[in-house]
C-alpha cells in the first residue's frame, strides 16, 4: 500500500512535481517576460491554441463566416501553451488570467479586450446577432435557455478537462480515487447531455447555437474518441443522443474548419498553426486523403 501523503502545515511550489503540463500553472499570476503580440491585417484578432476551449471560438468564427458575416474574417495566432506564450507581457495585458483564448476587437475606437471562452462566445454571438436569440420579450425564454446550457459548460468542463483528463490521461501517476472520483462526474455530465438530447436536436432547443459550440469541443470530442483515448473506459456508446448529436456537430462544414486552427499535432490536414484567410485552412484540408 502506498505511502499516505500527509500535507504540509503551509504548501510550497513544487515546480518538478506534476505532469508534462505541470509548467502551464504557477502559484502566482502576471507576466514571466516581455513580449508584444503580432497584430494581423482583419479587426477581429484570436490569441489561442487549438484544444477544446480554443476550438469553442475558431469553430464560433468559421460558423459567422459561413453564415455570410464577413466581418468576422479574423487572425488567429498560436499560444503555445506548453511553452510559456499565455505568459508573456502581450498576453497577460489582455488576459491577466494567463488562460487561452483571448480575443482583441479592433473594429471600434477604443481596441476591446475578450478573454473566457464563454464570453467571447456571447461577445460574438451578440456582436454579430447570430446563435443566439435576442435579448427582448418574445425570444426571451430561449435566449435564456442558451445561456443556461453556455454556463453549464463553463462549470462543467473543469471537472472533465482538469479532473478526469488530467488524473486519467496526464497525471504522473495512477491513481483510483480520483480516477473514480472524476470518471462518475463526468459520465453523470453526459447522461445529462443525453437526457437534454433525447427532447432536443440541439442541446438549447431545436436550434443550433452557441450552447452547441461550447459544448461540442470538449463532450463531442470525448464521445467521438478524440479526446483523452477514453471512449471505451466510458462506455460512450451507451450515451446515444449525445453520440447522435456529436456526429452530427461534426459533419457541419464550418466545425471542420474550426477545429484545425492553432493546431500542431495529429494529422497533416488537422494542423494550421496561424490563420489569416479562408484560403488558409483550404489549403490544409486539401491535404486530408
Amino acid at each position: 500500500m502506498p505511502e499516505q501523503y500527509t500535507p504540509e502545515k503551509v504548501w510550497t511550489f513544487d515546480a518538478q512535481s506534476g505532469s508534462t503540463w505541470a509548467k502551464t500553472n504557477r502559484p502566482v499570476s502576471g507576466a514571466t517576460h516581455e513580449k508584444t503580440l503580432p497584430v494581423g491585417e482583419h479587426s477581429l484578432q484570436l490569441y489561442s491554441m487549438g484544444t477544446p476551449n480554443g476550438q469553442k471560438i475558431t469553430i464560433m468564427l468559421e460558423e459567422l463566416l459561413a453564415s455570410g458575416e464577413k466581418r468576422a474574417e479574423y487572425d488567429a495566432f498560436m499560444i503555445n501553451i506548453s511553452e510559456s506564450h499565455q505568459f508573456s507581457s502581450g498576453f497577460v495585458d489582455i488576459n491577466p488570467n494567463s488562460k487561452i483564448p483571448a480575443l482583441v476587437d479592433n473594429s471600434q475606437p477604443t481596441p476591446i479586450s475578450v478573454f473566457e471562452s464563454g464570453a467571447i462566445l456571447l461577445y460574438l454571438a451578440d456582436k454579430f446577432e447570430r446563435f443566439i436569440p435576442k435579448s427582448q420579450p418574445a425570444t426571451l425564454a430561449k435566449r435564456t435557455q442558451v445561456l443556461n446550457w453556455l454556463f453549464w459548460l463553463q462549470g462543467s468542463a473543469p471537472y472533465l478537462g482538469g479532473g478526469f483528463g488530467h488524473f486519467y490521461a496526464y497525471a504522473p501517476e495512477k491513481f483510483e480515487y480520483p480516477i473514480n472520483r472524476f470518471t462518475m462526474e463526468t459520465k453523470r455530465q453526459l447522461d445529462v447531455l443525453d437526457k437534454q438530447l433525447a427532447k432536443h436536436e440541439f442541446i438549447a432547443g431545436d436550434e443550433y447555437s452557441i450552447a452547441d459550440i461550447a459544448i461540442w469541443p470538449w463532450y463531442g470530442n470525448l464521445v467521438l474518441g478524440n479526446l483523452y483515448s477514453a471512449a471505451e473506459f466510458l462506455d460512450v456508446g451507451s450515451y446515444q443522443h449525445v453520440m447522435r448529436w456529436a456526429k452530427a456537430i461534426s459533419d457541419r462544414p464550418a466545425v471542420q474548419r474550426g477545429r484545425i486552427v492553432n493546431r500542431t499535432w495529429g494529422e497533416p490536414w488537422e494542423m494550421l498553426e496561424n490563420r489569416h484567410s479562408s484560403a488558409d485552412i483550404d489549403a490544409v484540408l486539401k491535404l486530408k486523403p
